[in-house]
C-alpha cells in the first residue's frame, strides 16, 4: 500500500502544480475570459491517484478558486448555479476518472491473477502428465459409452496392445466388470472404489486385476478414470503359500499323531510279549491275527513323511519386522472386539531363526485364543511382549482372562470342550518346535499366559541351538 501511494505521488504533485498554475492564470490574465473549465484536466489526474473523498475535496477548492478568480462581478441569481455547475461539473470528471483507474487496476490485477493460475496449471499438467506416462500402472478414462479416451504407455503394455492403439476401443473387451459401471442414467452416481476382476488381453490371455476406479463430470459428459494393476502373481504366490502351509501343517500333524501312535503300539506291543509268553493264548487264531494288526500298525506308524521343498526354509529374520507385520493384522481386529492391545517390542532384538509365516500363524491363534476368552471378561487386556534371555528370545503372549484350569491338558488334541478339535496350541506347539524353538504355556503370569522361544540366529549358527526339535515330522510328546 505505501508502494502504492509512493508510485502515485508524482501525478497528485503535477495535478496540483496545474491547479496553482490555472490559478495563477486566472488571477493574472486581465480578460473577460472565465479559465475555471481548464481544471478539468487535473481532476483527471486527481480522480487516477486520490480516494473520492480527495476527488471531491479538491473540485472544491477548484470550483471557489474559479469563483474567486472569476471577472465577471457575483450575484446570486448567476454566481450561485454557476458555481454548482463547475463543482458537479469537476467533481464528476474527478470520480469518473477514479472508476476508470480502479477498474483498470482491477482487470489488471486480475489478467496477472490468470496468467499465474495458467501457469501453474501448465507446470501441474506437465507434472500430471510426465507421472500418468511413467507410471507403472495403467492408468485410463473413459466416456460414458465406456470408450477408452486416453490410455498410457503401461496401459497398452499390461493390455498388450499396439502403442497408441487403445484410444476408441471399448473397455467391456478388457475388463468386462468395469464395462458394466453405468454412467449414463440419469441417476448419477458417483464412485470412488475399488475392486478385482478378471482382465483380457489383447491376444486373448486372462489376468487377475486390481481396478481403482472414479467417475466425474466434465462439461463433455461423464468419465471415468481408472488405475488398473496385474494381480496374478499376488495371486499365484498366494494361493502357492497356503498350499505350502497346508501341506506343512498336515505333514506336521501326521508326523505327530504318528508318534503318539508308536507310543501306544509300543504298549500294546509289550502286553502282546507278555501274553505271548505265558503260552495260554498260543495257537489261538484271534490272538495271532491282533498280532498281524499290531505289526502292521507299527510300520504305519514307523513310516517318515519325505521332505519336499515345502518344508520350512529357516533363516534370520527381523523380529521387530516381523510383529510390525503382526501388528497391522491385531490393532483392528482387537479394535472390533473392545479389546485393548498392549505392545512392548524392544527395537534392538536380534534375528532369530524362524519361518515368518509359520511364526504368525502361532502369534495369531494365540491372540484370537485370548480374545474369545476375553468377551465375558470385565478388563479386555493382551500384552505382547519380548525379551532376550539365555540365548533365546522369549515372546510373551498374556491376557487378563480368568487363567487355565486345566494346565496339564493344553496341548492335548482331541479335548473335550474344546472349539472343533481342539488342535489349535497342539499344533501351534508344533509348528514352534518345527521351528527349532517352543511353546509353553507361564503359569505364575496372572491371567493366561504362553512363551514363545525363538533361537538367535548367531546361537544356532555355533551350533548350540535347541536340536532336538530338528525333526519337524517327529516331534517330542506332547501333553
Amino acid at each position: 500500500m505505501v508502494l502504492g501511494y509512493l508510485q502515485r505521488a508524482p501525478r497528485a504533485a503535477l495535478a496540483g502544480a496545474l491547479i496553482l498554475i490555472i490559478a495563477i492564470i486566472d488571477w493574472r490574465v486581465q480578460a473577460n475570459i472565465a479559465f475555471g473549465f481548464l481544471y478539468i484536466l487535473p481532476m483527471l489526474l486527481v480522480g487516477a491517484v486520490l480516494p473520492r473523498w480527495s476527488v471531491v475535496l479538491t473540485s472544491l477548492i477548484c470550483t471557489v478558486l474559479a469563483d474567486v478568480f472569476d471577472p465577471f462581478a457575483f450575484t446570486w441569481s448567476v454566481g450561485l448555479p454557476q458555481d454548482i455547475l463547475v463543482f458537479t461539473s469537476l467533481t464528476g470528471t474527478g470520480l469518473y476518472s477514479f472508476e476508470i483507474t480502479r477498474n483498470r487496476d482491477s482487470e489488471k490485477k486480475h489478467l496477472m491473477a490468470v496468467e499465474l493460475e495458467a501457469g501453474a496449471r501448465r507446470i501441474a499438467e506437465e507434472q500430471l502428465e510426465f507421472l500418468i506416462e511413467s507410471s507403472p500402472a495403467a492408468i485410463l478414462t473413459t466416456g460414458a459409452d465406456h470408450r477408452i479416451l486416453r490410455a498410457n504407455p503401461a496401459a497398452h503394455r499390461l493390455f498388450g496392445a499396439v502403442p497408441g492403439d487403445l484410444a476408441g476401443k471399448s473397455i467391456r473387451r478388457y475388463l468386462p466388470a468395469l464395462g458394466r459401471v453405468d454412467l449414463s442414467g440419469e441417476q448419477y452416481q458417483t464412485f470412488r472404489t475399488e475392486m478385482q476382476c478378471r482382465g483380457v488381453r489383447e491376444q486373448g490371455d486372462f489376468f487377475l486385476a486390481t481396478v481403482f476406479f472414479s467417475n466425474y463430470n466434465t462439461a463433455l459428459g461423464r468419465r471415468l478414470a481408472a488405475l488398473v494393476l496385474d494381480a496374478s502373481e499376488e495371486l499365484r504366490a498366494r494361493e502357492e503359500l497356503s498350499l505350502e502351509q497346508l501341506l506343512s501343517a498336515s505333514r506336521i500333524l501326521v508326523g505327530a499323531v504318528s508318534h503318539e501312535v508308536r507310543n501306544v503300539c509300543g504298549a500294546i506291543a509289550v502286553v502282546y510279549e507278555n501274553l505271548l509268553r505265558g503260552g495260554r493264548l498260543q495257537g489261538n487264531k484271534d490272538f495271532e491275527a491282533l498280532g498281524s494288526m499290531i505289526e502292521t500298525l507299527n510300520r504305519i506308524a514307523a513310516m517318515e513323511l519325505e521332505k519336499s521343498d515345502a518344508e520350512p526354509q529357516l533363516c534370520g529374520i527381523d523380529l521387530a519386522e516381523s510383529l510390525s507385520d503382526l501388528r497391522i493384522v491385531l490393532d483392528p481386529y482387537c479394535r472390533e472386539a473392545d479389546v485393548a492391545l498392549h505392545w512392548e517390542i524392544p527395537p534392538d532384538l536380534p534375528p532369530v531363526w524362524a519361518d515368518r509365516h509359520r511364526l504368525l500363524q502361532v502369534l495369531l491363534n494365540l491372540t484370537k485364543n485370548s480374545k474369545r476368552v476375553l468377551e465375558g471378561a470385565e478388563m479386555k487386556r493382551i500384552d505382547i511382549t519380548a525379551s532376550q534371555q539365555n540365548g533365546m528370545v522369549l515372546i510373551r503372549v498374556a491376557d487378563s482372562g480368568p487363567g487355565v484350569r486345566s494346565p496339564e491338558k493344553l496341548f492335548q488334541p482331541f479335548q473335550k470342550g474344546a472349539d472343533a478339535t481342539g488342535l489349535g496350541l497342539y499344533l501351534s506347539r508344533a509348528f514352534m518346535r518345527s521351528l527349532r524353538g517352543d511353546l509353553r504355556h507361564d503359569p505364575s503370569m496372572p491371567g493366561c499366559c504362553f512363551v514363545l522361544e525363538l533361537m538367535i540366529a548367531s546361537h544356532l549358527d555355533k551350533g548350540g541351538g535347541r536340536m532336538e526339535h530338528n525333526n519337524v515330522t517327529n516331534p517330542a510328546p506332547v501333553g
